[in-house]
């Protein structure tokens, strides 16, 4: 019997309909079919065998593949608390819920540290509360469709919006996926099916759906952009099939269990990772570590030698790191210097690695360089997501961070600025070391966009009331705020553009 892979990775614990059964071959995995003969699911899980075919049962699981993506710790979990904040202390699992807190067994003891979105589901789950997502079926025209917009998945205009909704949102997924077997990734290392899917969609679950922009359809967008950049002539005649790998890892994994806050927020709330972390790349160490929980949960790369494990880890945290906007000036200090002296030896194993990490920082903020329909959609998606941190911070009585006021701010004068001051200085080196008709759109993309963005501020903002908007917005990043990628960003007013 032909097992499907295209087929949606369904909410589990959910009946599945009897037309569904019949019509995708009743393929299942049941906890508690008689067939298995085993009641632990973690034990099922491991059967690689384990699918039942009788297409009358009601309990099984409806899978894409033969592995149960459903095992894993429920047991709740309460971090550490550092906080030592005197008027609040945040906890992220319940920014975007209304539901009322649980009450936590401190003796309670986890194999793992879950992710704040894994937390929020499996205590959901505790309380009794019904999931919030719909049961999704996907259909034949669906998949087509989907199928044929991956056939142009190299496209700069490639609308990953409308990509999302062909595959009811289960873009990152399908993207990355794709790409690692267009790649011949797969095969190449080895890879188990069952664990690089449950990886891949473990992956998406952590990313956060309420967020307006940290969330996996940015994240496959990245992977996306990323993509394009192998592509370039620069990159594919000279990266070896694990810098691929990575590259593609890294913008899938890039910005994982974000928060939807930055990182100076967490700072100034004592939050429990800056200590953790030290107030240094708090986000992207986060990012980092809960890929490579992920890695090591599904066991992606357990076939491999023990030093091969731990140099892809460190290799993808270095990548993950790099997308730190406070150190962009370091990166584009040295990027720019390379191309200067015309060093840069794409032979030499660690001069690939610093243009992956050049790659990846184009790819997580190239909204800009979008076509203005999906530049925009963006723009006002990261807006949204600063205004929201304001809110909270009005709400709690906290200092509002610079450009997450609604009150005081626009997303025209906020991308103008961005666009000044962080995207074109990296774009216009990126142009320098690939000179090629991708970075010239993009280039043109910007400087269209920009105009746009000027065409549509009828009047200034109220902060441009005592200032210039460009001036306002250069006092914003002294203090490393972040503009755009939700990390913050220390940029010298000395950047020339």
């Amino acid at each position: 019997m032909e097992v499907c892979y295209q087929l949606p990775v369904l909410p589990l614990d959910r009946p599945v309909p009897k037309h569904v059964l019949s019509r995708r071959g009743a393929i299942s995995f049941s906890s508690s079919s008689s067939l298995f003969g085993a009641p632990d699911p973690r034990q099922l899980s491991q059967r690689r065998g384990a699918i039942s075919y009788d297409s009358s049962d009601q309990t099984a699981l409806y899978i894409r593949m033969l592995g149960d993506v459903r095992v894993r710790s429920q047991v709740g979990f309460e971090p550490e608390r550092r906080s030592s904040h005197p008027y609040l202390c945040i906890d992220f699992r319940t920014l975007h819920s209304d539901s009322t807190s649980a009450s936590y067994d401190p003796e309670r003891r986890v194999h793992r540290l879950l992710s704040f979105q894994r937390y929020l589901h499996s205590s959901r789950l505790l309380r009794g509360v019904p999931q919030q997502i719909p049961l999704h079926i996907l259909d034949e025209d669906y998949t087509g469709q989907a199928r044929c917009m991956l056939e142009k998945v190299g496209n700069w205009n490639f609308d990953i919006f409308l990509f999302d909704r062909l595959t009811n949102g289960n873009s990152l997924i399908t993207l990355t996926f794709h790409l690692l077997n267009q790649y011949g990734l797969v095969e190449l290392f080895q890879l188990d099916m069952v664990k690089l899917w449950r990886f891949l969609v473990m992956v998406q679950e952590d990313y956060h759906s309420d967020n307006p922009y940290h969330n996996a359809v940015h994240a496959a967008d990245v992977t996306q952009a990323m993509y394009c950049y192998l592509r370039e002539p620069m990159l594919a005649k000279s990266l070896t099939s694990k810098d691929i790998l990575l590259g593609l890892l890294a913008a899938a994994t890039h910005d994982l269990d974000h928060p939807g806050v930055n990182q100076p927020f967490l700072i100034k709330t004592d939050h429990y990772l800056a200590t953790l972390y030290r107030n240094t790349s708090v986000l992207e160490n986060h990012h980092w570590k809960s890929a490579v929980g992920l890695l090591r949960e599904t066991g992606l790369f357990s076939h491999l030698p023990a030093e091969d494990r731990l140099n892809m880890e460190r290799d993808l945290g270095s990548l993950i790191l790099a997308t730190d906007i406070s150190r962009q000036n370091d990166y584009l200090s040295r990027f720019r210097l390379h191309l200067d002296q015309e060093n840069l030896c794409m032979s030499t194993a660690s001069h690939r690695h610093f243009v992956l990490q050049m790659a990846l920082k184009c790819a997580d903020i190239c909204n800009p360089c979008r076509p203005w329909e999906l530049s925009k959609q963006w723009s006002e998606k990261v807006t949204e997501e600063f205004f929201q941190q304001g809110d909270i911070e009005k709400k709690h009585k906290l200092e509002v961070s610079p450009l997450c006021d609604r009150e005081m701010n626009t997303v025209g004068n906020i991308q103008i600025g961005f666009m000044t001051y962080v995207a074109e200085p990296l774009f216009a080196e990126w142009a320098r070391f690939c000179d090629t008709r991708l970075s010239q759109t993009m280039l043109g993309h910007m400087g269209l966009n920009k105009a746009s963005w000027g065409g549509l501020q009828q009047e200034p903002a109220p902060v441009s009331e005592e200032a210039e908007p460009s001036t306002a917005w250069e006092s914003s990043i002294r203090t490393e705020e972040d503009l755009f990628s939700g990390i913050f960003f220390k940029c010298h007013l000395k950047t020339k553009i």
